[in-house]
């Protein structure tokens, strides 16, 4: 019985709401936890659950371990399944309204510095895979694409003449980001390749980026590549998200236009976008302390 409904959900969220496998996944696992323990409880339909059920459930998850963020995610998947219960008539009134969810610290995000940038993205590729890898790390860095997003591409998505991209983000929405200079020339040279790829592997696929088999290249596939890539040339380990970080933030600081750069991110939330302003922020307080005469540690007082 409880499984009946969690299975309509799931195909709500992906006919309906249009939310992609990876995300309605992230909703099944946290719902089959939530019915798992309520059959433990001997509670057999959703009528049953009260707010005592969840609160007990959610510190159970707390007990095992679970971060504030993943508790965060499990209350939010509840709320919203409960939601759908309750106008699909199923239940009258929501258990998990009133619970809270726990606060996180708010990690600022990772991002490279301009230099640390230019050591990675200028080399002279050697062979199709490096071609293809340094085309995938100048359009992270060029666009501040998602991993995903850039795991999706079609070859028509990409405007080479205007030097845009067509992007397909969360929640199904598109939107369109400039692809700078470098990054144009270097996709140019993996469609060389790519061509070559897909004559000889017979492969149909529209697929931006392929992997040597000739098919749209995996989100895992990309971090194995630029771990590579990045041991090669001596460098840190550098991850696509913090390309995506480092973009976000060498815009911001060179145009203070945040409403732009949430456009690009594709951020629905202005919010999310802001906090690369505090990022910002840090970077301007360690250029304050090492500059200002009254900052620097050791000044000696004039009492």
């Amino acid at each position: 019985m409880l499984q009946q409904e969690i299975q309509e959900f799931l195909s709500y969220l992906e006919s309906v709401k249009q939310y992609s496998t990876h995300t309605t996944n992230g909703y099944r696992r946290d719902l089959t936890k939530l019915s798992k323990y309520l059959v433990n409880e001997d509670i057999q339909d959703w009528k049953s659950v009260n707010e005592h059920e969840v609160r007990t459930f959610v510190n159970s998850e707390r007990r095992r371990g679970l971060s504030p963020r993943s508790i965060q995610r499990l209350l939010s998947t509840t709320r919203s399944f409960f939601e759908y219960l309750l106008i699909e008539g199923v239940i009258k009134l929501s258990p998990a309204k009133s619970i809270n969810s726990p606060k996180s610290a708010q990690l600022l995000p990772k991002a490279m510095d301009a230099d640390l940038v230019q050591r990675l993205l200028n080399f002279k590729p050697e062979g199709m895979i490096e071609v293809r890898d340094k085309a995938i790390a100048e359009l992270l860095y060029s666009s501040g694409l998602r991993l995903s997003e850039v795991c999706s591409l079609n070859t028509e998505d990409l405007e080479l003449k205007e030097r845009v991209c067509r992007v397909t983000g969360k929640g199904n929405k598109t939107r369109i980001v400039p692809v700078g200079t470098k990054a144009i020339q270097a996709i140019r040279d993996w469609l060389i390749y790519r061509r070559e790829l897909k004559d000889s592997k017979n492969s149909v696929s529209e697929a931006m980026f392929l992997n040597n088999k000739g098919s749209r290249i995996s989100a895992r596939s990309i971090q194995l590549r630029l771990e590579k890539l990045c041991a090669k040339r001596g460098l840190p380990g550098i991850n696509p998200h913090m390309l995506r970080h480092s973009f976000a933030s060498h815009v911001l600081e060179s145009s203070g236009d945040l409403r732009a750069v949430q456009e690009m991110l594709g951020h629905a939330d202005i919010g999310t976008t802001q906090i690369y302003t505090k990022l910002d922020f840090q970077h301007l307080s360690k250029v304050y302390d090492k500059a200002h005469p009254r900052a620097k540690k050791g000044i000696k007082n004039d009492n």
